[in-house]
């Protein structure tokens, strides 16, 4: 009979550390929240609330935010938003905005 070894209970850094696409993906998400961090001074405060950080890819970062006069708000600020990731020295080129769908 084959051999039972007993559950294992991994944190999500000990299973990062075991599966590199885990760890990648990670150092994405964390990279994306320090940008948004960065650059939080930049929206305003009724705004700022509105944003999270979403997928960031080589060159194109998306930020996530919670309705429709949010996403217009926020896409009239990335030419400023993409001034300031050059200057930081990000490799960002193109900013998405996404507005999140509302769990009904």
């Amino acid at each position: 009979s084959p051999v039972r070894h007993p559950s294992r209970i991994y944190s999500l850094e000990q299973a990062a550390d075991e599966a590199p696409a885990l760890a990648a993906l990670m150092d994405r998400a964390r990279r994306s929240k320090a940008l948004l961090e960065q650059l939080r001074h930049r929206f305003p405060p009724g705004l700022r609330a509105q944003i999270q950080a979403g997928p960031l890819d080589d060159t194109q970062w998306c930020l996530m935010v919670s309705s429709p006069a949010a996403a217009t708000k926020l896409r009239h600020l990335t030419p400023l938003l993409l001034q300031d990731l050059s200057q930081i020295a990000a490799e960002v080129t193109s900013i998405r905005v996404k507005v999140q769908a509302r769990d009904r």
